[in-house]
């Protein structure tokens, strides 16, 4: 029985890097040459890096990522090597593609078969599906079939197709962005299609931030039966080396699209298998991480390569001393190091002595510099100049945003002079709602924890502080009730239903787009489905002001819900539809 030794090369990829990719994937074939590898595979769109969007409308972007194709083939060597390009055909089509290749020499070339069009991806807004016949290429004497990510999403698809063609392998090239619940449900597809197909499949994903986006890596090598034969982590980059018996290549087997030898003996050195041996594999398994400390290295990753990839070195971040720009901190921290990150806390005269202390006491524990810069000058002054354009002085909203500006006002001030990006500190309850304040505490470069809801942004606090063995987040922030602290006494729970109810029903109006009607029908008060539903709907154009931010739900604001900001329609029940209102802002704590 042969013995086939797989490289899977998870890398850090970055969109429009063509000349960096195509280092990345020679530097990584050149080790899997050294482990003995007999097949390196890599992403999908690994030269261009996922996902390359309207970049596919430049011609010159096509050419120069052919001749990045060309600069890998000629440095492939006795490992053969899949990985995923831009193809292009005689009438100027574009295809999501995998080339294979060894010896210095293009052997194959595959075109994604199936198209996701949904969610975040808009493939069918570029690409063309592929129709070529399969071909099934024979490497150390194993029958190998090629597909990229959503050909394995689905039942008898190219997948399975290849799998009862002859191939006793599937590698599957992948940039599968991370959400929440996102692995188990890789892991019931690859089952079903082993279960399918009766071959293994080798699953190889990404890793890294593009934009809002992350991915996690997390790549694996099912075997014939099902079982996890070898797994990386997740949220970094890994070379994951798996050795596999699997049965031979038989000549004559029914393959609509022949057979291609790429390489007739394993160059694998640790000795043959009996031919009776059943089929195995035998590589590493990465332990797999809790799912609050999941969601934390999801928003690490993505922070960290958007800072960097963007030419940024450092970022700054308001500290009120409230629990959401707590995280965003020490989420910086671990992105970029305590010495990249600095922190300003700006108290009013509504600013309690406590969030001064708190801000303070996080900056010590974080290791981050901290500078204090009171408004209340400020907020005097502009409170003078506003007060004759609107015959008198500013009070409620108009006051609170006031305030929200001026602090908003400082942290551009530093990024324009230091090259600092400013990480907004607002949560998803606040983003869904509308209570932030337009070019105030949602003013800046990257929005870190802009899908995590505010029940989940205590979640992450407390496990944070458990697996560090100390209060890193002081325990009197997270006892605190929460507060903007733009008026006296003020309490987020005056103006939105309280976290631990607002969230559920955000969930499913947002995430599960779920009817008014139907959530009311699951349990909810309807009054709290009728204000928050009023709330998100009439937030819209503020969030379409937000900057990006790190996705881990499975429908984030942005990619995912495209929503119309003019729209009329309304799913409240049994009450009459009434026209939107003029939204008025809310404010929400930094």
């Amino acid at each position: 029985m042969p013995r086939l030794r797989l490289v899977a090369c998870q890398l850090n990829t970055v969109v429009g890097d063509l000349d960096g990719n195509a280092d990345r994937i020679v530097r990584a074939l050149a080790s899997a040459e050294q482990t003995g590898g007999d097949l390196a595979v890599f992403p999908e769109l690994a030269v261009t890096g996922y996902p390359p969007e309207d970049l596919l409308s430049r011609p010159g972007f096509i050419s120069d990522n052919l001749a990045a194709v060309d600069r890998v083939v000629a440095a492939t060597g006795a490992c053969a090597a899949v990985f995923g390009f831009v193809d292009i055909d005689q009438q100027g089509r574009l295809f999501n593609a995998a080339a294979l290749c060894a010896n210095g020499a293009l052997v194959g070339t595959y075109h994604k078969r199936l198209l996701p069009n949904y969610s975040v991806f808009d493939e069918q807004r570029w690409f063309a599906p592929g129709t070529e016949p399969y071909s099934r290429y024979v490497i150390a004497g194993v029958p190998v079939g090629v597909s990229v990510c959503e050909d394995v999403w689905f039942a008898a698809g190219p997948v399975t197709d290849q799998g009862r063609a002859g191939a006793k392998l599937v590698v599957n090239l992948n940039a599968s962005p991370y959400s929440i619940g996102r692995r188990d449900d890789r892991l019931a597809v690859l089952t079903q299609r082993v279960a399918e197909s009766g071959c293994a499949i080798a699953y190889v994903n990404q890793v890294g931030g593009q934009d809002e986006l992350v991915f996690d890596g997390a790549s694996l090598v099912m075997g014939p039966t099902g079982e996890i034969a070898a797994a990386a982590g997740q949220f970094d980059e890994e070379t994951l080396v798996v050795d596999l018996d699997l049965d031979g290549d038989e000549p004559g087997a029914g393959d609509p699209g022949g057979r291609v030898l790429v390489s007739a003996v394993s160059r694998s050195a640790h000795g043959s298998r009996p031919s009776t041996a059943p089929s195995t594999a035998t590589g590493t398994i990465a332990p797999v991480l809790h799912p609050v400390r999941e969601v934390y290295e999801a928003l690490v990753l993505g922070t960290g390569d958007y800072v960097r990839k963007n030419g940024f070195s450092d970022a700054v971040i308001g500290l009120s001393g409230g629990i959401d720009s707590s995280l965003v901190a020490a989420i910086a921290v671990d992105a970029l190091g305590a010495e990249h990150v600095h922190g300003v806390a700006m108290p009013s005269r509504y600013s309690s002595s406590g969030s001064i202390d708190d801000a303070l006491s996080l900056a010590t524990k974080l290791g981050i510099d901290i500078q204090t810069a009171p408004i209340d000058k400020a907020h005097r002054a502009m409170a003078a100049l506003v007060g004759p354009l609107i015959g008198g002085e500013p009070l409620g909203l108009t006051d609170e945003n006031l305030q929200s500006r001026i602090r908003g006002v400082l942290l551009m001030a530093l990024s324009n002079d230091n090259g600092w990006i400013v990480l907004t500190t607002g949560n998803k309850s606040e983003m869904a709602t509308g209570y932030s304040t337009l070019y105030g505490d949602s003013a800046g470069g990257f929005a870190v924890i802009k899908d995590v809801p505010k029940t989940l942004v205590y979640e992450l606090c407390r496990d944070l502080n458990r697996r560090a063995g100390t209060d890193v987040i002081p325990d009197a922030v997270l006892a605190k009730p929460p507060s903007a602290e733009l008026r006296p006494e003020q309490r987020d729970d005056e103006s939105l239903p309280p976290y631990d109810v607002l969230d559920p029903v955000l969930a499913g109006y947002v995430e599960g787009d779920r009817s008014a009607e139907n959530l009311i029908d699951a349990g909810f008060d309807p009054d709290v489905v009728d204000q928050v539903i009023s709330l998100v709907d009439r937030a819209e154009y503020k969030r379409r002001q937000m900057p990006p931010g790190v996705r881990i739900t499975a429908k984030a604001f942005g990619k995912d819900r495209r929503m119309p900001i003019t729209n009329h329609y309304r799913s409240h029940v049994d009450r009459p539809a009434q026209p939107l209102t003029p939204a008025t802002e809310t404010t929400a704590g930094a």
